[in-house]
């Protein structure tokens, strides 16, 4: 699933970088000098080791909405399908899953068939017994999102698709004030027998199983005596047929995974696109290794770029993942890994993110909202005002692209040939809106006011990390520009979420991942999602007619034409700025094997292998 994410970038000086890389340098030279290491002790775990920039929440799917928790989640927990790691395009295939999905020619009805001994984690809720996944555990699990009790933050996403009866019962065990009944059958969610279900919709989703049931941590299976043994404690106590276990967890700060016994026997069988060579490679070398490969997943919590930064560069932890953009230009100078880092056996993996990077306007919001000439021309004047130019250069060191509308590269209906007035950048034609419409300075002190003479200042939430500091430093210069007073409120991400989904905020910059189908970023703009995809709490018909017109049709260019058609509104009524389309690099350790980001798969450590060999080469000439 798709949840907000938000991108921090440290102030550590690029001089400061690479005097730390000279100290470094020594180290890895000595290696050519110093006695060999003595190779891997004999029954040695293999541990990939990383940090996250922002604190997971819970490892319960249906209360998951950050992209960090679903992380873990995702190694913890099986969907029936996945996408394949290397191949390019993106080829879904069975995971727990039989065979691909049976799909009724009208696309509502969908018949999926789970393999026969497959196994959960240990854990004692069971009992001492072996516990096999069954279809039953699917149906279970899809049913929770529905029960108010979790409070699912994904609930819209199976209601919009209309399942057959469970909406109906929810809202009658609302109404009666009664807990929500798992037992009571429904004719859109039912296990046929022990090792196959049925989901009916109302309306046909051509993409329902590859856009949901791709992804452990949204549709991924729990068991029921699991869930009835932990409580409301369920999000502590993951358990899952997935590659991995929760081995430890100290919240906020350290999350250690584990190899799941229990796990069926998987192996290594990728196929890399034709002409990458560097993929065609790992292939080949990992091709039958059984996964997952490595023994543990170290994950840290560290929020600033600089300690992340610092710990990677001492061999602390094994990956840098989205390498902060202040390190640019002496990280990656030419979008090239330095040679300093080159020489130490370092790994460099470059690419785009499916994402946007957005400040969205609260559209209830009595002063930035609603849908009259003179609202609709406040916001596209503000949008004008910001240079996004330089905030690609002093912000992102130029690592992000300037974005045309929602839909996000690497996705399908993505159009790189597109232009729109999304990303242009013109003080006079800000100005003269403003003045068009009435936003002019009434009483004298300066500052632009409402076309009614109340105060037009806009308040903006931020959060107290580097990044953040360096982006609402561009907004402020932005709209002095023009004359409008704006206001930072500063508070932890998950706070400012929170008051986001509740509506509570004017504006707020925050970024959106998604899917292969662009589906997951026109999403933002649908009325039914307000409060949930939908921050900026957008509700105009015509859009909301065309976003369930393309839900229907199958994939092609009629399908994104209408797709198109709905981004343009968007892009008109501007209920979001759409920034930039980041890029992100990812660095490796030598001694890591195997390392390929695909923006689509969360648990990449079960495709990735350590050097333990290697590994120790590198601490021994280290010493």
């Amino acid at each position: 699933m798709k949840t907000p994410v938000k991108s921090l970038i440290s102030g550590l000086a690029p001089v400061l970088v690479l005097a730390i890389a000279a100290l470094a340098l020594p180290a890895a030279q000595a290696q050519t000098a110093a006695p060999a290491a003595s190779a891997a002790p004999a029954g040695a775990k293999k541990i990939i080791r990383y940090a996250f920039r922002i604190a997971e929440t819970s490892f319960d799917p249906a209360q998951i909405t950050d992209l960090y928790s679903r992380t873990v989640a995702a190694g913890i927990y099986d969907a029936p399908y996945e996408w394949s790691f290397l191949a390019k395009p993106m080829q879904m295939r069975p995971a727990t899953a039989a065979a691909l999905p049976e799909i009724s020619d009208d696309f509502k009805t969908f018949t999926i068939r789970i393999k026969p001994g497959i196994y959960f984690a240990d854990d004692p809720a069971f009992k001492g017994q072996k516990r096999e996944l069954t279809a039953e555990d699917y149906v279970y699990s899809l049913k929770r999102h529905y029960d108010p009790r979790w409070k699912s933050g994904n609930l819209y996403i199976l209601e919009n698709a209309k399942i057959l009866g469970l909406s109906e019962l929810r809202k009658k065990l609302i109404a009666e004030k009664k807990p929500f009944d798992y037992d009571t059958p429904v004719e859109g969610l039912k296990a046929l027998d022990r090792y196959t279900f049925q989901i009916k919709l109302a309306e046909p989703a051509p993409r329902f199983i590859s856009s949901n049931f791709t992804d452990g941590s949204f549709t991924g299976a729990l068991a029921r005596e699991v869930v009835e043994f932990y409580g409301d404690k369920i999000g502590e106590h993951p358990v899952g047929t997935g590659p991995y276990r929760l081995a430890q967890w100290k919240r906020s700060s350290r999350i250690v995974l584990a190899r799941n016994p229990n796990f069926r026997e998987v192996y290594y069988n990728e196929t890399a696109p034709e002409g990458n060579a560097r993929l065609q490679a790992i292939a080949t070398k990992l091709k039958g290794q059984r996964l997952p490969m490595v023994d543990e997943v170290h994950i840290s919590i560290i929020e600033e770029n600089q300690p992340r930064w610092l710990a990677f560069l001492n061999e602390e932890h094994d990956l840098m993942e989205e390498m902060p953009a202040d390190f640019a230009g002496s990280v990656i100078p030419n979008n090239q890994l330095a040679p300093i880092y080159a020489k130490r056996g370092m790994q460099m993996v470059r690419y785009p993110r499916a994402d946007v990077a957005v400040s969205y306007f609260g559209m209830e919001n009595p002063v930035v909202g609603g849908y009259e000439p003179h609202k609709v021309a406040l916001r596209r004047a503000i949008s004008l005002a910001v240079d996004v130019d330089r905030e690609i250069r002093l912000v992102r060191r130029g690592q992000a692209i300037p974005s045309q509308g929602p839909i996000a590269p690497e996705t399908s209906a993505y159009n790189p040939k597109l232009k729109t007035v999304m990303s242009d950048y013109s003080l006079a034609q800000a100005k003269a809106l403003l003045d068009l419409h009435g936003y002019v300075d009434k009483n004298g002190d300066g500052w632009r006011d409402q076309p009614d003479g109340s105060p037009l200042v806009l308040q903006y939430a931020t959060q107290p990390d580097q990044q953040s500091r360096q982006l609402i430093e561009q907004w402020n210069r932005n709209m002095k520009a023009i004359n409008i007073k704006i206001e930072f409120s500063a508070a932890k991400w998950p706070e400012n979420l929170k008051s986001s989904r509740a509506g509570k905020l004017m504006m707020w910059g925050v970024g959106w991942s998604g899917g292969p189908d662009s589906d997951t970023f026109l999403a933002l703009g649908y009325g039914p999602n307000k409060g949930q995809a939908n921050h900026a709490r957008f509700d105009l018909p015509a859009f909301n007619k065309l976003y369930e017109q393309q839900r229907g049709m199958p994939d092609g260019p009629e399908r994104f034409a209408v797709m198109a058609d709905a981004a343009r509104l968007m892009v008109a009524y501007m209920p979001y700025k759409v920034h930039v389309h980041r890029i992100f690099t990812d660095i490796a350790q030598p001694w890591v094997v195997g390392y390929h980001r695909n923006i689509f798969v969360r648990d990449f450590w079960k495709y990735v292998d350590v050097d333990l060999e290697a590994f120790s080469r590198s601490k021994g000439a280290a010493q």
